[in-house]
């Protein structure tokens, strides 16, 4: 018997279901913004995505296995859509108009240790905006009100969008006379996993005296729903040029974002993104009642996606973890098959009845098949209902609603079922218990 490897989900045909619907929603909130979709190779030179640093553990080589003893490994598998995307965008900056917009969802792999939320092999999905040269600070508005509206489409618990932005935090360092804003963010960014005390402890080693560590504590304390952190941040009495743009763009994207019913948009200054490569905007999301998960969503702004000799791409962008999102959930779908009608069989000298009303049926969008076996129709009720599926078809004209054990006479030239039976309804793990 096969071992089953751990980190790679494998769902059953009611969690695919949930997960097609997931991603037929995102890609037509994303259309719906003018995003175009692309997708890109699996596989990357090692040395590409090594650049980034800190990473060289959870890559998966790939060589042939003729070569496995001989050659070292020059391939790997991308554990993300951003190195991808941005060597896309140096490849084919001649053939892109800026700004580009682009969807993408694809399967990533990590060799990092499975646990809840964590996956060797997952599905992200992600969006991005990039320019040329330069990108309307706009933008950032928009990326976030985008996975805004997506999020608050999702059969999933009250999401809170948490956005900052880094050069509140480095203008507030600087303003302060820390001299390496930087360091101090990574360690501010470990806040929701390390207590307080103990990052003060750690802001005290990288050189701040108390009175500097307090005052970036109490800058991560604030959190609002609105735009009045801006006089919150002010009343803590550090000034600099840095700190006064950031506030004003946070400002913009809290705005723009917030107004989307079943989403918790908040400015929230603990989030810092440990990852160098962002330069202001920067987004975390966590699920109400699961934020044990960490963030499932998250992005920024980065200056310097991707640049050549001549050119600089600013791109602005957030990720969403779908696999990380759906797999801790358990979500499932109100039945194990697409089929809204189950078309009985009499007897197998009558199939070709039973499948011509099928194809009637299905020529109008209804998903239908027919019975297996000319069983008693008992039992082909029984498998109907077994498998979720709503209504059964005697022919030549009538059909049964199962679950209320209604019949009628229909034509199936005419016939459609209720709208919320026509595709199957997505259950939380306590509606399917």
């Amino acid at each position: 018997m096969a071992t089953k490897l751990s980190g790679f989900p494998e769902f059953l045909p009611r969690e695919r279901i949930v997960e097609q619907q997931v991603l037929d929603h995102l890609r037509r909130t994303f259309e719906l913004h003018g995003f175009a979709n692309i997708e890109t190779r699996a596989v990357e030179p090692l040395d590409v995505l090594l650049r980034k640093g800190e990473i060289d553990k959870e890559v998966y080589a790939v060589k042939r296995l003729a070569s496995a003893d001989s050659e070292p490994a020059e391939l790997a598998l991308h554990y993300d859509l951003t190195v991808p995307f941005a060597r896309y965008v140096l490849e084919n900056a001649g053939k892109l108009d800026f700004p580009f917009r682009r969807w993408q969802i694809q399967k990533v792999w990590r060799g990092e240790r499975p646990q809840q939320g964590r996956f060797r092999e997952f599905t992200q999905a992600d969006i991005d905006i990039v320019g040329r040269d330069e990108l309307p600070f706009h933008f950032d508005v928009e990326v976030a009100r985008v996975m805004a509206e997506a999020l608050a489409g999702l059969p999933i618990p009250t999401p809170t969008l948490q956005i900052s932005n880094r050069k509140i935090l480095e203008g507030f360092y600087l303003g302060l006379g820390i001299t390496e804003p930087a360091a101090v963010m990574q360690v501010v960014d470990k806040l929701d996993k390390v207590p307080a005390e103990k990052i003060h402890e750690l802001l005290l080693e990288q050189g701040l005296d108390g009175s500097q560590a307090d005052r970036v504590l109490a800058l991560a304390q604030v959190v609002t729903t609105d735009t009045s952190f801006v006089g919150q941040v002010e009343a803590l009495g550090v000034e600099h040029e840095l700190l006064a743009e950031g506030l004003a763009e946070l400002a913009q994207v809290v705005d723009g974002a917030s107004g989307v019913d079943g989403v918790v948009v908040t400015a929230d200054l603990r989030i810092a993104r440990g990852l160098d490569y962002y330069t202001g905007t920067v987004f975390e999301t966590r699920l109400a009642g699961w934020e044990h998960l960490g963030s499932i969503c998250s992005g920024g702004r980065y200056d310097q996606l991707a640049q050549d000799r001549r050119t600089t791409y600013p791109g602005v962008g957030i990720s969403l973890g779908v696999s990380r999102l759906l797999v801790p959930l358990e979500l499932s779908a109100s039945r194990s098959v697409p089929s809204a009608v189950l078309v009985a069989v009499d007897s197998e000298d009558t199939r070709a009845d039973s499948d011509a009303i099928a194809r009637r049926l299905r020529a109008r969008g209804i998903p239908t098949e027919v019975a297996a076996k000319a069983a008693r129709f008992g039992k082909q009720i029984q498998t109907a209902e077994k498998r979720g599926i709503p209504f059964v078809w005697f022919p030549p004209a009538a059909v049964k609603d199962i679950r209320s054990g209604d019949q009628v006479d229909a034509d199936p030239d005419r016939w459609t079922p209720p709208a919320e039976d026509l595709i199957p309804n997505i259950l939380t793990k306590e509606q399917n218990t």
